[in-house]
């Protein structure tokens, strides 16, 4: 049976980086998401909450909402641009 050639490293790949898409950082305090998933970050809660109901409006049956990472709160937009609920962790 012939034998798998080792696999080498350069110097210039380094272990411990993850790829660029994978390693998001927060930038700011509110996330957007959308079914789960961060899609931006906003300085103040209005333009999150904005951009949230306007994503709610133009596609309803995906779950909007608001995240304050600061406080640990959670806020589901509806389908009337009002946040519905609010979910302290």
């Amino acid at each position: 049976m012939l034998a798998r050639p080792t696999l080498k490293k350069t110097r210039d790949q380094d272990i411990s980086s993850a790829p660029k898409d994978q390693a998001r950082l927060i930038d700011k305090r509110f996330l957007l998401r959308v079914d789960g998933q961060t899609k931006t970050s906003f300085g103040t809660k209005e333009p999150a909450a904005t951009a949230g109901a306007v994503i709610k409006k133009a596609f309803p049956i995906v779950v909007v909402t608001v995240v304050d990472t600061e406080q640990g709160t959670t806020e589901t937009i509806n389908a009337l641009s009002e946040p519905l609920v609010s979910i302290s962790k």
